[in-house]
Order: structure tokens, then sequence, then C-alpha cells
């Protein structure tokens, strides 16, 4: 029984290992590792070249198929490089396979301590992560060391021989047991190791670890493919070509089975040495042969997972993806680029909201409606998201960037609120009271909404790109329409002492309008003081730092 708790402990320091491997590269090359995968190219070679890459530095085929998935699902990658990109990882999990099945037992403990004195004294800077990532390769290099060792005295135990008799070099049946080990460990590697050991020990044949290792890929596949069950049909469809290629790969193995057995039995290695160049050798000619086929494949995948028209209109997030919560820079990336959708729909509202002061439709439509929905969407799905990021892990730079998307998220729900207030107010004038703006006044308004649209699409901008020139500019707009509204507010009282009756009548939401849009107008312009403030670039005019503090 101690013996079976050592083995599992070993393949549990194993699966953590390659965790912690992969958590630190992702956190400091993973906007690196998602432009390489993420870029659309056009050669599928290129594609299947940089799958091996980024699997070979994050330990995991899993984890690629995480990244490659996400990237589908948001529509940042075609389905075709896609597929050939995870061929890539196939082949680059059994060349990492091979790599740490030397002799690196004297490499471990260097590791582990060179990797607790970064980690613990630089936690936050990028030496401090690559710490983190050493430690996990000497965790790796450790468990493995503890899988041959815990191993030993399991495979000369008389029930285990018994069990592994019954495995008699029946492919499907050897598969099956291979994808369960795979499965159980939640590690191919780990299945494809314990099989080498027991090889090597003499507990099972050639034949019967041939099957086993097969099995252990298409055990990797299932578990991606299960992962990926709360993405949409675009993210699963990837998962789903991985699967069957692993499915194709058993089945054209089957017929030339017993002469490969034949030749890999004859050469001149020990049994785990065999396993071990199996995997290497089987992974590589299968995802050579199939690479073609990615095309043929997408359409299928596509055919059998198809995209599933929304039941309902709200609107969903689209880039929110949980698997880069790991990777700070990338979650934040997708956030501001949620948030900026927000913007999007505060535009529209703006647009229809021109319409409503002409005439040409009713304040409070349907239309209207639902896009106020759709800002409290994104709003809640964007608050959770920050809200999942530990932020005791963030550097400053990605803490104030955190502080700028979660500011702006709710400047942006304000504003919506306000418009649609707004809008209300306007209907009740005009149904209820059947009173109509003078042409002057509505030209005036519609003068004021228009500089204040350029000023949201400023905004924005000046959040994206966090340009201090862009920042400056758009505090200098915001004066301006300050001086506009007061100038408007003052031309508005004069008509009044002219005695224009239309004036009269709407003076009160004239004067509401103008002191609204003003509102607008500096949640809007936020996102410039954040800007200019990490930019150091000098002190903020008191007067606009205060009507920033004070916006609603």
């Amino acid at each position: 029984m101690l013996t079976l708790l050592n083995l599992l402990s070993a393949v549990t320091l194993l699966i953590w290992g390659t965790h912690i491997v992969r958590t630190g590269i992702l956190r400091v090359y993973g906007s690196n590792l998602r432009h390489v995968i993420g870029q659309n190219m056009s050669k599928r070679g290129l594609a299947f070249i940089a799958g091996i890459v980024v699997t070979a530095m994050v330990q995991s085929s899993n984890a690629t198929a995480m990244l490659v998935t996400s990237f589908v699902g948001q529509g940042l990658m075609a389905l075709t490089p896609a597929l050939a990109t995870m061929l890539g990882a196939d082949v680059g999990t059994a060349l990492m396979a091979r790599v740490l099945t030397f002799d690196l037992s004297w490499l471990s403990p260097l590791l582990i301590f060179l990797g607790v004195i970064f980690f613990l004294s630089r936690k936050q800077t990028r030496v401090g992560q690559m710490g983190r990532v050493a430690i996990g390769l000497g965790l790796i290099i450790l468990a493995l060391q503890l899988i041959v060792e815990a191993a030993a005295p399991i495979t000369h135990a008389q029930g285990v021989k018994v069990i592994f008799a019954s495995l008699t070099g029946d492919i499907l049946l050897d598969a099956l047991i291979g994808a369960l080990f795979a499965m159980i460990s939640y590690s191919s590697l780990a299945a494809v190791l314990l099989t080498a050991t027991l090889a090597g020990a003499g507990v099972i044949s050639l034949p019967v670890a041939i099957g086993l290792v097969i099995g252990a890929n298409i055990g990797s596949g299932v578990l991606a493919f299960m992962s990926t069950s709360m993405q949409n049909a675009a993210g699963r469809q990837v998962a789903l070509g991985s699967l069957l290629y692993k499915l194709i790969g058993l089945l054209l193995i089957i017929p030339v089975l017993d002469p490969l057995v034949h030749w890999i039995d004859s050469l001149d290695f020990s049994s785990q040495e065999m396993v071990i160049g199996f995997h290497l050798l089987y992974n590589t000619a299968r995802c050579l042969i199939l690479l073609p086929s990615v095309g043929p494949m997408a359409k299928l995948c596509a055919w059998l997972l198809p995209e599933r028209p929304e039941l309902n209109g709200m609107a969903k997030p689209r880039h929110l993806d949980a698997t880069a919560l790991v990777t700070p820079s990338l979650a934040l990336a997708n956030a501001a680029r949620e948030t900026l959708r927000i913007g999007d729909l505060i535009d529209n509202m703006l647009e229809a909201m021109l319409d409503v002061l002409h005439g040409k439709q009713t304040a409070v439509t349907q239309e209207m409606r639902r896009l106020t929905d759709d800002v409290e969407a994104l709003y809640s799905a964007i608050k959770l998201y920050l809200a999942q990021m530990p932020r005791e892990d963030l550097s400053d730079q990605d803490s104030r960037r955190w502080a700028e998307i979660i500011e702006l998220a709710i400047n942006l729900k304000l504003a919506s609120d306000l418009i649609e207030r707004m809008l209300r107010k306007v209907q009740q004038q005009k149904t209820s009271q059947r009173r109509s703006f003078s042409e002057v006044g509505l030209e005036e308004l519609a003068g004021l909404h228009s500089q204040l649209i350029s000023n949201l699409r400023l905004g924005l901008s000046v959040f994206l790109s966090s340009d201090p020139e862009s920042a400056r500019q758009l505090l200098r707009e915001k004066r301006r329409f300050r001086a506009q509204e007061r100038r408007l507010a003052h031309a508005h009282v004069s008509r009044l002492q002219r005695k224009i009756v239309q004036s009269i009548e709407t003076s009160s939401l004239h004067l509401e309008l103008i002191a609204d849009m003003k509102r607008l107008n500096s949640l809007f312009c936020s996102s410039a003081y954040a800007v200019l403030e990490t930019a150091d670039t000098g002190a903020l005019a008191a007067d606009d730092l205060a009507d920033i503090t004070h916006s609603p």
C-alpha cells in the first residue's frame, strides 16, 4: 500500500511540476507565445513548428491546446492552422519526453535550489518567474526519478504481474488501458514513462507497451476535448480535430504493428529506450503524414460541431478567456478589449440619442433597452473576470492597468445609465407635455452631442494606446467642451430673456441635457488622467482633477 502511495505521489509531483513550469513560462513569455500561435499563418508548416516550440517551452500539449482553442474561440485564429499547431504539439510533447528521460539526476537539486532563491527574492520580476520555472523543471526531473523508484517494487509484485499478464498484445484493449492511464494521471507523459518503466522491468511485453503508449496519446486528446466543454463550438472543434487525429493514428498503425514491433525488437536498445523511442517516432510520423489533411479535417469538425445561434439577444463576452488568467498581461489585454466593446455600445446609444432629439424615433425603444442590457451584461462579466485575477501576483504596471480597466468599465456603465435617463426625460417632454426644442436649441444640442461622440472615441483610443500626446489632446478637448457648454447655457438664458416660447417650454430639459452631457464628457475623458500620471508628465490642472474625481 505504501509503495502504491509513493507512486501516486510521484505522479502527482510530476503533474504539479508541469503546472509550475507552464504558469511561469506563460507569465513571462505568454504574450510572445500567443503571438507565435495566434498569428494567422498562411503556411501550415509554420503553424506545425510553432506547436512544437510552444509545447516544448510549456512542457504540456494540454497547455498548448488551451491556448489554441481559446484563440479559435475568440476568432483570432482559423481552424486549419490551429489543427496544424495541435499536430506540432504532439511532436513537441514526445520530444520533451525523450529529453526528460535522460539521466538528469544531478540537475534536479541545482534547479530547485537556484529557483527557490530567485523566486523568493524577486517574486514579482521576470527573474523571479524564471525561478518558478526552474523549480518546476527540478520537480519534474525529481518526479521522474521517484516514479522509476516507486514502480520498481510494484513490478515485482505477483499480483501486478498477473494483472498485466492479461494484456496479450490486443492493440485495442491496450490502447484503452493506456488512455485510462493518461486520464487518471492527467498526463500522457506520466503514462508513457510508467509504461517504459514496466517494459524495462519485464512486466509487460513490447507489443503491450506500444499499445499503452498509443492509448496514452488518445487519453490526452480526450482530456483536451473535455477541458473545452465550456467553450464555444469553434474552440471545441480544435480539440475534436486533435482527438480524431489520434484515433486515426491508431487505425493507421494496426496493419503495420507486427512488422514494426519485430523491427524495434531487433534493435540493440533496452526495452525502456525502445518505448520512449517509439513514442517519438510514432508521433512524428503520424503528424507529418496527417499534416496535409488539416483542411479537410477542419471542414469535418465544423460539420460535426456547427456553431449554434444564441437563443437570447443579450451580448456575450468574446475575449474573456479563462485560460489566460494565469498570464496577467494577457488577461488584462482580454479585459481591455471587452471594455472597448462596451465603448462601442455607448457609441451606438449616443447615435440613437441624436435621432431621439430630432424626433426620428421614440425615446426608449426596444433597441435602446437591448443596448442597456448588453452594457450591463458585459460590465458584470468584466468585473467577475478581473476579480478572478490574484492582484498580489501583479506587477506594479499590471496593477495600474487593472485599475484603469475597472475604472473605465465603471465609467462606461455610469454613462449607459445616464444616457438612458436622458432619453426618458426627452420621452416625457415629448409624449406627456408634447413640447419640442426650438431650432436653435436643437442645433446647439446636436453640436454638443457631436463633440461628445468625438471625445468618447478619442478617450477609448487613449485607453487602448496609452499615448501621452493623445491624452493631452483629450484634456484639451475636454476643456473646449466645458467652454462650449457654458456658452450654450448662457445663450439659452438669452433666448429666455427674448421670451422665445419653445425655449421657455423646454428650458428645464434643455439645461438638464447640457449638464448631463457635461457629466458624460467627464466620464469619457477620465482615461487621460491615468495615462498622464503613469507617464509622469507633470502636475494635472486642479480643476480637471476635481472634475474627474467628482464625476458621477
